[in-house]
């Protein structure tokens, strides 16, 4: 059972431990859709890689957003950080620049 409580015993017992985790797979995922099954899709003419690798981006995006909101109140975090950190998901390698910011953070 997944407990979104501060307190956690597991190795991503923090709310701020599970969004680092999901940021760095939602921008694997990103880069994935648009390095190597878009250009399959449009090159190749495959568009399978796209809906597999595209729903499983999707999902990461939503449990992404949530996760940023939920940890966002827990730190109360200000607006222009979270709209940052929202940002950062929208731009290929964003999330990437958002963990060096989340690493100070959660040290």
């Amino acid at each position: 059972m997944i407990s979104f409580s501060k307190k956690g015993s597991t190795l991503l017992g923090t709310n701020l431990k599970r969004f680092r985790l999901i940021a760095f797979l939602e921008g694997i995922s990103f880069i994935v859709l648009l390095f190597i099954a878009m250009p399959i899709k449009y090159v190749l003419g495959d568009p399978l890689m796209v809906k597999y690798i595209g729903m499983g981006h999707g999902v990461l995006f939503l449990l992404f957003v949530f996760l940023l909101l939920v940890t966002a109140r827990e730190y109360k975090w200000k607006i222009s950080f979270i709209s940052m950190a929202f940002i950062t998901s929208l731009v290929p390698f964003g999330t990437f620049y958002l963990e060096t910011k989340l690493k100070v953070i959660d040290n």
